[in-house]
């Protein structure tokens, strides 16, 4: 039976309640409340009113930023202030299939969607683009036809490069031949695509991985991928994931449904989420494009092969609790700067509190380059390390990110996007439900750029980031740390084009700096070159492989970065 409280009684119950609890424990409790008595009550009503109690009462924190998103289906990618205000619009040739990313030149990064695909799910895509702050084209590259195709989740790399999720298609006679039970029509199992824009309005392919090239299975020792799946949770059960009719990916193609990705510039590593298997997994980047199909090289050593998954053990045949009951999206990295959590991987959690959506944080066993594990055992931590209770439930999609100031920012799909202090009171909520969004910070040189704020958000102001990464100066009323004040240089602005090649790089990023030191080193830190103040290194002399090349500006720590030789 459903009963409709009467809003004055809720009205009455946060007022009678807010005093000794902070908002988010009174949503959490009449959440409880609701669910116990099967009662259906306005939760978007109950979290206004405890927002404005927030805001009323005061916040220990202060929301201050942009939120990026583009809904499905739309045209148009929006940046919108802290009032929920479009402070930048973009209007953009096809629709969007489901991510939108800013640049720290301005421009954005999106899916769209193709509109001559010949395959069709969830989220499906077909098409990457580059659009710049006036809505111009820079590049786009389509990625679609009969045997393959773009769907879900993007991410930029800080070389510019752009990594993507797409299916491949596999009949049912390969799917037999693999060791499939049942095949009754084709499947379409994931890629993950590294693309490299070519500087004249389209990209091109450069690295591949395929989940179809590390696969196990128990079920017909006469057919391919035959051994025991207990013994190597660094591949897929090929049987382990049966995609359900009527959801996502119903009873198509879209097997183990990949819907998120993540990439960590200093680990070279690949982090993604696939729905159908209530899992995350880490793969190595640093492979070549041939090493990635094997279970060999990289820095890892173990080639393609998974070498960390987390969420559902029974997946690989392994005892213990799955913490990932249903459906997860969206896997990122914490930036490792000082900020709570840094280093972890966090996820949303559709179900991770009995039905409720959670936001988990994990700190993965990670060693060097690899992950520890106990043979025959599941990969570890137990649970999560930390969490966050949504203030609802999404069944699909969502995000999230860890803010520098320790808030956490979650948007959920169709519903709204919030920020909760490290107390859990909601201190920003925009009435809003994109299937992605995501939240740049004053820091972001792409939001400096669009709005001509500084780092603090003010406009016109003249803040900064001074050598210890802290945003000083202007209004801030914080001073500079001791150090030669140096032209900014973004890390992350900072690459080598192209990369990989033949051996000669150039670098860009470095803008008008002058006075900087190289050196190259190979993957045993043996020097290969040192010299100075040149726009590009030659290296065509050198053996086909893995480099680093460090970049010193006056006495800063080293910008490193690594280049492929391919001969």
């Amino acid at each position: 039976m459903a009963i409709n409280i009467p809003k004055r009684v809720v009205i009455k119950y946060l007022f009678d309640s807010i005093k000794p609890f902070n908002n988010f424990t009174v949503i959490l409790a009449l959440k409880e409340y609701a669910r116990t008595n099967t009662t259906q009550m306005n939760f978007k009503f109950i979290h206004t009113i405890a927002l404005i109690f927030s805001l009323l009462t005061g916040s220990t924190q202060d929301f201050n930023g942009y939120a990026l998103y583009n809904s499905q289906n739309s045209s148009t990618a929006y940046l919108i202030d802290k009032l929920g205000n479009i402070a930048h619009s973009w209007s953009c040739n096809v629709n969007g299939n489901y991510a939108v990313l800013l640049k720290e030149n301005g421009n954005i990064v999106r899916g769209g969607v193709y509109n001559n695909n010949q395959l069709n799910g969830a989220a499906i895509g077909g098409m990457i683009q580059e659009y710049d702050p006036n809505g111009n084209v820079v590049w786009d590259f389509v990625y679609s036809t009969s045997s393959y195709c773009q769907h879900h989740d993007i991410e930029i790399m800080p070389n510019g490069n752009v990594l993507f999720i797409a299916w491949e298609v596999k009949s049912t006679a390969e799917l037999t031949a693999a060791g499939y039970d049942g095949a009754s029509s084709s499947k379409w199992p994931t890629r993950i695509v590294e693309i490299q824009p070519d500087g004249f309005g389209s990209a091109s392919v450069i690295w591949e991985w395929r989940i179809w090239d590390h696969l196990i299975q128990d079920f017909d020792s006469s057919k391919d991928n035959y051994g025991v799946v207990a013994d190597h949770p660094e591949l897929m059960d090929i049987n382990a994931v049966d995609a359900p009719s009527g959801g996502p990916g119903g009873n198509s193609g879209d097997w183990f449904h990949v819907n998120g990705i993540s990439y960590n510039e200093s680990l070279d590593q690949i982090v993604f989420t696939a729905r159908h298997a209530s899992e995350f997994f880490i793969i190595d980047h640093s492979t070549t494009a041939s090493e990635a199909a094997t279970h060999t090289g990289g820095n890892s050593g173990q080639g393609g092969d998974f070498i960390y998954r987390w969420g559902n053990p029974t997946n690989y045949g392994a005892s213990g609790t799955q913490m990932v009951p249903s459906a997860v999206h969206d896997p990122r990295w914490i930036k490792d700067d000082g900020r709570e959590n840094g280093g972890f991987i966090q996820i949303f959690n559709n179900e991770g509190d009995n039905g409720n959506s959670t936001v988990d944080a994990i700190e993965t066993p990670r060693d060097g380059y690899n992950y520890t594990i106990t043979p025959g055992s599941a990969f570890g931590p137990a649970s999560y390390t930390w969490r966050h209770d949504c203030i609802d439930n999404a069944s699909g999609q969502s995000a999230h990110d860890k803010l520098s100031n320790g808030n956490t920012f979650v948007n959920l799909s169709q519903e709204y996007m919030y920020e909760v202090d490290q107390s859990g009171s909601v201190i920003w909520q925009y009435n809003a439900g994109p299937a992605k969004a995501f939240r740049y910070e004053c820091t972001h040189p792409g939001v400096q750029i669009l709005m001509g704020v500084d780092c603090n958000c003010d406009a016109g102001g003249s803040a900064y980031i001074d050598n210890c990464g802290d945003c000083v100066g202007g209004n801030t009323g914080l001073t500079e740390c001791s150090g030669t004040v140096i032209e900014a240089i973004s890390p992350s602005s900072v690459a080598l084009f192209p990369n990989p090649s033949t051996g000669v790089f150039e670098f860009r990023g470095l803008g008008t700096m002058s006075d900087y030191s190289i050196e190259v080193t190979d993957v045993f830190g043996q020097s290969i070159i040192r010299t100075s103040n040149f726009s590009s290194i030659d290296l065509s002399n050198e053996d086909a492989g893995v480099y680093f090349v460090a970049v010193y500006i006056a006495d800063i720590n080293p910008i490193v970065k690594k280049v492929s030789i391919l001969k």
